[in-house]
């Protein structure tokens, strides 16, 4: 196996980790191109491929999983464009190691140096010390690329998103971990376990390559004679490993069996591939998530119960624990699974934010803008709101939407279930707006 993959390690260089670091560091990417999973970002048409190749990086913020490789690609963005690379953590750092920081790259500019200013967890510095960055990178003085496992819309000041560009890194797919497998065994050697406990090791690490291969080198310092199967590996990793069958039926075979068996409304399909993965060793709350994912999915309005039915589940999971808080999973399993189905909120949400993306910013009407000052009220803010609760019918039949745009149908609900209630709703409403002369 070693002089199967040998072919695919990097030639050594100067900088080359030394032979006793952690197999994540000797098998780290020095090139972009072998950067993994990243294709859409690092490939020629990717943004990020673009830009090397023009020679010109702008700001941008690195929103990925973690073991993604977010540190790599900026280290290597440097090195691809000539910049100098200095690295921070909003972890350990402060006030004075920003400044530090600054100061040096402005030298680093009048010297001609242009410096690459990595920012790891971005997200853990307040709103301040993120204003701090704007004079910097507007001033050119740092090209700023944060790294970050939040979502920045939510934990990133907006001054600082709109002088960077949010680049998404995917979690790391069974193949690109596979591969991952490949680089190791090129430098350690066959990994010591099964094909089918390869496969379970791989599910494990939920798309983390630096967990991968961290688990892999604990496999090699053991020195072990004989291939682990998926139970004796679970037991020697301390971790819980599902087990896959003989036929290689895995992971995401077995949960999107499950998915599918609870839209069809088979509850006894449904429950066999939840014990399935619960008896494999399968991590519950990665059950919970998706049977959650279902409720709001495919059942919706329909039965806003299920939505209920799944939060509680995994509270009570979290109450109990392991085994008696599995039950609370299959009563959710069994109730989503019997439970009325419709995609109609899900279809809405699709069409609702396609519409977002194409209108833009259009002004809401004037008659249901806000009017806190007196200046607002003037222009017309809030001028001529109708009361819903004024009305006899609790429904003032009011015009909510831009006057560029049309009034839009996203959400149509079905006739099953709750939504049949819905519908009858909406219906009334729609009447009565046709006999005011809105509709």
């Amino acid at each position: 196996m070693a002089d199967l993959f040998a072919d695919d390690l990097p030639p050594p260089r100067s900088d080359a980790p030394r032979e006793d670091a952690p197999l994540a560091d000797r098998l780290r990417p020095r090139a972009l191109d072998e950067i993994i999973g990243q294709e859409h970002l690092t490939g020629p048409e990717g943004a990020i491929g673009r830009m090397v190749a023009a020679g010109k990086l702008s700001s941008m913020v690195l929103w990925g999983p973690p073991g993604t490789g977010k540190t790599s690609i900026a280290r290597l963005l440097a090195d691809a464009v000539g910049m100098r690379f200095v690295a921070i953590s909003a972890v350990f750092s402060g006030v004075a190691d920003l400044k530090k920081a600054f100061a040096e790259a402005e030298k680093a500019r009048e010297a001609g140096q242009r410096t690459l200013l990595f920012v790891d967890e971005i997200h853990r510095f307040n709103r301040a010390q993120q204003d701090g960055f704007l004079p910097f990178v507007e001033r050119g003085t740092v090209t700023l690329v944060g790294a970050t496992t939040e979502n920045p819309s939510f934990e990133l000041n907006a001054a600082l998103l709109s002088r960077a560009q949010v680049l998404i890194l995917h979690r790391l797919d069974a193949a690109a971990l596979e591969k991952l497998l490949q680089r190791a065994e090129g430098l350690e050697g066959p990994l010591p376990v099964t094909a089918e406990a390869r496969e379970a090791l791989i599910a494990s690490a939920d798309g983390d390559g630096r967990f991968l291969l961290n688990q892999a080198e604990t496999l090699y310092s053991a020195a072990i004679a004989e291939p682990l199967g998926p139970a004796e590996l679970g037991q020697f990793l301390q971790r819980r490993v599902a087990v896959y069958d003989k036929d290689r039926e895995g992971h995401y075979n077995l949960i999107s069996a499950l998915h599918k068996s609870i839209r069809g409304s088979d509850p006894q399909a449904a429950l066999y591939y939840l014990a399935r993965m619960l008896v494999a060793g399968e991590e519950p709350l990665y059950l919970l998530r998706r049977l959650t994912r279902a409720a709001v999915e495919d059942i919706g309005m329909a039965d806003p119960q299920a939505l209920v039915q799944c939060l509680a589940a995994k509270d009570a999971y979290y109450f109990l624990g392991s085994p008696e808080g599995e039950l609370a999973i299959v009563q959710a399993c069994l109730y989503l699974a019997t439970a009325p189905k419709s995609n109609a909120a899900y279809m809405a949400q699709k069409a609702a934010w396609r519409s977002a993306k194409e209108t833009g910013s259009l002004m809401p009407p004037a008659n249901i803008l806000n009017a806190p000052t007196k200046l607002m009220k003037q222009i017309g803010y809030g001028k001529d709101y109708a009361y819903d609760h004024a009305t006899d019918e609790g429904f003032s039949g009011a015009n909510y939407w831009p006057e560029e745009m049309e009034p839009q149908t996203y959400y149509e609900p079905v006739e099953r279930g709750f939504e049949r209630q819905v519908n009858e709703r909406i219906a009334y409403w729609n009447k009565l707006r046709a006999e005011r002369g809105d509709g």
